[in-house]
């Protein structure tokens, strides 16, 4: 036996560590990093495009927008926000309480339609009540007929294109972050504590006042950050509804004015709002912190009897009915009186945009995912969460923020590269990256990384680290390891970030409005365009295609739900 075959103790050790060590301290994972950290500042670079708008001079422009529109931009958001911030809270909060706490008839089947408005956006709602409850409606004219009234002028009729008005619909609609979040949270709290209460003379309403609310708060101030943030993205609902926010002036600013920085500030300003609102979220869960033990024993619900029984029904169906099956029955109703428009080009044309941009932002948010999520289990430091992070505060913005945020830089490249090839060369370039799908799939990458970054990593984090292990000892790489065995255990993760963001791309609308190629619209701008021109009727059969569309996510938390309750039981 040839005597430098043998290893020394010391050597053997040293081997070993290689082949069993960590799968964040691979040798593959420095790769990962830098592209991670590349990945995290392109996406970024929007958001800082836009912060930047802050500290440019836009002359005249903007001291007549602080002049005229500004205070009303301010007062307007901010009121949406309060109004939407406690009607969400209100409705959340109950449904979740009696579902999660309460036994009545018809619980099981109220716990996950609860979730069914998540499936219809805000602006889809708009058109739907305006065309109801407007003058010329089924409601008004109803009224007229019982009542003998013959003009407006005889009666009082509530104003649905209000700012009143915008708050319900947003409250509709948003309420579901609030009560999902909130749900869990009351399924995951201790039963022991409850039953404490219990025994020393405690009501259900003391319970709820006194043990499970103070144990929710972090839950539900995540669900109403979540909430507010679609309030101040939102564009459709209050465009239609002609409540001034910021949304509406960077699209008016934008496009009406042409003035670009000064749309820029506005939309700095409005970033400036959304970043205090994650701060404020942040600061209310670490300012009071709720330790739960683990044992999690079948709780019995309270017993609801006669009324109380009858209310707690009502409670539950009144955001169901006003929030998702009215509107799709109206919708439905619509868009059966307008079945020959089926037939026609230019809706299949709608549609296949739509889908082509879903499939194409879905795949592409989806691999980047995949690709920050496993460069983290490789390398989980500080540098490396702190990429993943910022590249994964997309969601958080709004998308016409996003959308002024890509088009500033790329309009300066775009009529750079004009310049110099007309003066060079004597050709025009016009327009390369500006108002391309590109651009437009970069605007959906920033907004829904998030979304799809959430499901990939936690699907990843379900996998023993052991596996990593075993895949370095026969000799794989990172990529390798990733391809061979990762990979074919996340299945179901990865579908579901793709469905995700796939919904989250039909619905867009802000984005998809401002940086859309000429000519190319979606079943969600076409949607928006008719419902503008007043042509309410001919709007049911997009509408109708986008809330169907809105239905998967709702399908998919309706089975966590539903999983979570088995594994409680």
């Amino acid at each position: 036996m040839r005597q430098d075959s043998v290893t020394s103790p010391k050597q053997q050790a040293h081997l070993l560590g290689q082949v069993f060590s960590k799968p964040g301290v691979s040798k593959g994972g420095n790769g990962w990093q830098v592209g991670v950290g590349a990945i995290a500042l392109l996406i970024a670079s929007p958001v800082l495009v836009v912060l930047t708008g802050l500290f440019t001079p836009a002359g005249d422009v903007w001291q007549h927008l602080a002049e005229t529109v500004l205070s009303r931009y301010i007062f307007n958001s901010l009121a949406l926000m309060l109004g939407v911030g406690i009607g969400v809270v209100g409705i959340g909060v109950s449904t979740a309480w009696l579902v999660t706490m309460c036994q009545f008839p018809y619980r099981r089947w109220l716990e996950w339609a609860l979730l069914l408005p998540l499936a219809a956006p805000a602006y889809i709602l708009a058109f739907t009540y305006t065309e109801f409850l407007e003058y010329y409606g089924p409601v008004q004219t109803a009224l007229r007929a019982l009542f003998g009234w013959e003009s407006a002028s005889a009666y009082w009729f509530p104003n649905i294109r209000s700012l009143s008005g915008a708050i319900i619909l947003l409250t509709l609609v948003l309420y579901p972050y609030v009560y999902l979040l909130t749900r869990v949270a009351f399924l995951e709290q201790s039963t022991r504590t409850l039953e404490a209460s219990r025994v020393l003379g405690c009501s259900s309403w003391q319970s709820f006042w006194r043990v499970a609310l103070p144990l929710a708060r972090p839950a539900i101030a995540a669900g109403t950050a979540l909430a507010l943030m679609e309030t101040l993205s939102d564009f459709g609902t209050v465009q239609y509804f002609s409540v001034d926010t910021f949304t509406t002036g960077i699209y008016r600013t934008w496009f009406g004015m042409g003035e670009r920085i000064a749309a820029t500030q506005l939309a700095a300003l409005l970033l400036l709002f959304v970043l205090a609102l994650i701060l404020v979220e942040q600061w209310f869960r670490r300012h009071g912190r709720y330790y739960q033990t683990r044992h999690r024993s079948v709780l019995s619900r309270y017993p609801l009897h006669g009324w109380r029984q009858g209310l707690a029904l009502l409670v539950c169906l009144i955001p169901i009915i006003f929030g998702f099956l009215l509107p799709a029955l109206l919708l439905l109703i619509d868009g059966i009186r307008h079945l020959e428009e089926i037939t026609d080009r230019q809706l299949w044309i709608y549609a296949r945009n739509s889908l082509v941009l879903a499939s194409l932002g879905a795949s592409l948010a989806g691999a980047i995912a995949l690709f920050l999520a496993y460069g983290l289990r490789l390398r989980p430091s500080r540098p490396m969460q702190f990429s993943v992070r910022l590249a994964a505060m997309g969601y958080a913005i709004p998308g016409s923020v996003i959308a002024v945020g890509i088009l500033v830089p790329l309009g300066r490249f775009d009529n750079t590269l004009d310049a110099w090839m007309r003066s060079t060369f004597g050709i025009s370039t016009g327009l390369l990256l500006s108002g391309t799908i590109i651009a437009l799939l970069f605007a959906y990458l920033v907004r829904f990384l998030a979304v799809a970054f959430n499901s990939v990593e936690a699907s990843l984090s379900r996998i023993k680290p052991s596996l990593d292990d075993a895949a370095r000892s026969l000799g794989h790489s990172p990529a390798a390891t990733l391809r061979l065995v990762h990979f074919p255990l996340m299945g179901s993760g990865l579908i579901t970030a793709l469905l995700l963001v796939f919904v989250d791309v039909m619905k867009e609308l802000p984005a998809t409005l401002i940086i859309r190629p000429f000519n190319f619209d979606t079943l969600a701008v076409r949607a928006y365009q008719l419902a503008s021109d007043e042509r309410l009727a001919e709007a049911a059969l997009p509408a109708l295609a986008v809330v169907l569309a809105g239905l998967i996510p709702v399908v998919l938390l309706s089975r966590q739900i539903q999983k979570a309750d088995s594994a409680i039981a």
